[in-house]
């Protein structure tokens, strides 16, 4: 089992590692990028519509010991309300986790998350600010996919870019079940995603985003790191980044927790 677990990690490295510099390729050839795009592509406020596809390979699970993959289709969109601006972003993954008493793997649909962020004014448009609720639910086929609960919250996301070398901020957001199943475990959940973006020029940088996570209902957390590269350019109106980032928990408790992941994402800002 140990061999083949192996195998399979190494060609799921190898699956990220060719999709990264093929697209990384691509970017190359278009070395035109101007101050603000590299600035504003990693801000989840930026002021555009927003698709964008993240992967994480799971190489190992806290506790089974398995391997697993957790897909992410983002859409991001601006909004307005009278005289208030909101960001709206719908986040919907593809699980592949080893589940029950087998560990076999299933692949489905997990829950659907969606939150809106007020945006506040801060004086500064290098600074954005927002706050607002959050949703996430049940929409997981199969039970080892998803909570099977209904969780409201809120979050709180701050992203400074006052400079072009460095820009940096955090995602903070809470949620807790308000209904569901009776016999699954409840939500109450606290997130905390600190990001920091080291410009090198014409569009590549450094990066590391990962997101802490505690459990307030059973005391259970990971505390992971990363640091990892990207690329951002622009392709007619749309501006692309690309990035990949290893990420290792250098603090965890509890079963089901990521030990170590690969991050590979590929946004567009429209």
């Amino acid at each position: 089992m140990f061999l083949n677990n192996f195998s399979n990690r190494r060609r799921g490295f190898v699956l990220i590692a060719v999709a990264f510099f093929c697209l990384a390729g691509v970017a190359s050839a278009q070395e035109k990028s101007a101050g603000s795009d590299v600035a504003q592509a990693n801000n989840p406020l930026a002021n555009f519509t927003a698709f964008n596809l993240h992967n994480y390979y799971i190489g190992e699970f806290t506790g089974s010991g398995e391997n697993g993959n957790q897909f992410w289709m983002r859409f991001a969109k601006p909004l307005s309300f009278g005289e208030t601006k909101w960001i709206m972003r719908a986040s919907l993954p593809i699980n592949t986790y080893p589940v029950g008493s087998t560990l076999e793997h299933e692949t489905g649909l997990g829950d659907l998350n969606v939150f809106a962020a007020y945006l506040i004014d801060t004086g500064n448009p290098g600074i954005s600010f927002g706050l607002g609720p959050q949703i996430t639910m049940p929409t997981a086929t199969e039970d080892g996919l998803g909570s099977e609960k209904w969780s409201l919250g809120l979050v709180n996301t701050l992203f400074v870019a006052t400079s072009k070398k460095i820009q940096y901020g955090y995602l903070l957001s809470w949620q807790q079940s308000c209904a569901g199943e009776d016999d699954r475990a409840d939500v109450n959940l606290v997130g905390v995603q600190p990001f920091l973006f080291y410009q090198l020029g014409n569009g590549w940088h450094l990066r590391s985003s990962a997101v802490m996570t505690f459990n307030v209902e059973n005391g259970d957390y990971t505390i992971p790191l990363g640091l990892g590269i990207g690329k951002v350019f622009r392709s007619k109106n749309i501006i692309h980044n690309i990035f990949i980032e290893p990420q290792v928990s250098v603090a965890d408790e509890g079963d089901g927790w990521a030990k170590w992941q690969v991050f590979i994402g590929f946004n567009n800002q429209f």
